[in-house]
């Protein structure tokens, strides 16, 4: 996987605006979680097609841009967490034991139809 790293407000913008060409994944990741350890070892052995971009965010270092992610895309705050953008709105969303690498791609094609 080639996270893109989340880090700033104005990535949100960013991710708002490119997903009204492409889908874009986020991954809210606590590296205090071991469910969230668990799925991002399962994401990083993603194989991402290129049809989607993947922006990774350490939800701990930047607990206010996860705070204004939930409050941008009307999604409640879980970690770990997956949202896929699409026209900038929260298409789908999947949180802890639920994220599951073939949903995530499933999802990211139909997003593409």
């Amino acid at each position: 996987m080639n996270w893109i790293e989340l880090t700033s407000e104005e990535q949100l913008a960013e991710i708002k605006e490119t997903s009204n060409v492409k889908p874009v994944v986020v991954f809210k990741h606590s590296t205090r979680c071991s469910l969230s350890i668990m799925a991002k070892n399962r994401l990083d052995k993603m194989e991402p097609d290129g049809a989607a971009d993947y922006f990774y965010l350490d939800l701990l270092r930047f607990r206010n841009l996860s705070n204004k992610i939930a409050e941008d895309f009307s999604v409640h705050h879980e970690s770990p967490q997956v949202l896929l953008i699409k026209n900038g709105e929260c298409i789908y969303e999947e949180s802890h034991n639920g994220i599951m690498t073939d949903e995530i791609a499933n999802e990211v094609r139909l997003a593409m139809a």
